[in-house]
């Protein structure tokens, strides 16, 4: 349904965006894809329930990094969900609409390093969600708040270059943008390589940087639901 809304728009409005018909179809069945990888609607760490039960304090005395443990644990999920769930859709799009699909290697592997850093930043994101549990002890609203900022300002719902004057221009800047219009723009090749990948790089050290911090001010306190 998604797909012939985005049809109807762009046959009325040829160009929008800079994208032609295909162009947007294709950027419907790539967030759809880029969803379950990137946990676009939150959630996909444990740390808030461990914060809950109490498990964190073990996790906090490890050796191991409590966020870089944690990141790998969302890179392997994030691999099997774009397998599983990334994929089909694109498949999908391909069979009932046809869509642009890269057939440089060069394109290639400026998309899987776009989907990459998109996944780490999406992860630090979340990371500090599941974090303000500590002082929080819910993450309920944080997650509603999260859900609603992602689908909002990062391309989900619809590509950020439809957003008018200022608002566009912030949308674009904002670390969400590094987790769905950045990559997908990657894909379609309408942005500078370069460039794109050095705006999400700088958001997800950014995003880790405070997850890092987070981690370090738990270690000094640290608050657990019921006691």
């Amino acid at each position: 349904m998604r797909a012939y809304i985005l049809i109807a728009l762009w046959q009325a409005r040829p160009g929008l965006g800079g994208y032609d018909v295909t162009d947007a179809v294709t950027y419907c069945f790539l967030t759809q894809a880029f969803i379950a990888p990137m946990q676009l609607f939150g959630g996909g760490l444990a740390i808030p329930e461990r914060i809950r039960s109490g498990d964190i304090a073990l996790d906090l005395v490890r050796p191991a990094s409590l966020q870089l443990w944690s990141l790998a644990e969302d890179l392997g999920r994030a691999s099997y969900l774009f397998l599983v769930r990334g994929i089909p859709p694109m498949l999908l799009g391909a069979a009932l609409f046809g869509i642009k699909v890269p057939t440089d290697a060069g394109h290639w592997a400026v998309v899987l390093a776009g989907l990459s850093i998109a996944v780490v930043a999406s992860f630090a994101w979340r990371y500090l969600l599941a974090l303000s549990v500590c002082w929080l002890l819910d993450d309920r609203g944080v997650a509603v708040l999260s859900m609603v900022l992602m689908t909002f300002f990062s391309g989900m719902m619809v590509p950020l270059h439809l957003f008018p004057g200022l608002l566009g221009d912030i949308a674009a800047a904002l670390p969400w943008a590094a987790m769905v219009q950045v990559p997908a723009d990657l894909y379609l090749g309408k942005t500078d390589p370069a460039q794109a990948l050095a705006f999400q790089a700088f958001w997800a050290a950014v995003l880790l940087g405070l997850g890092a911090l987070g981690t370090r001010a738990i270690r000094h306190k640290v608050v657990i639901q019921g006691g």
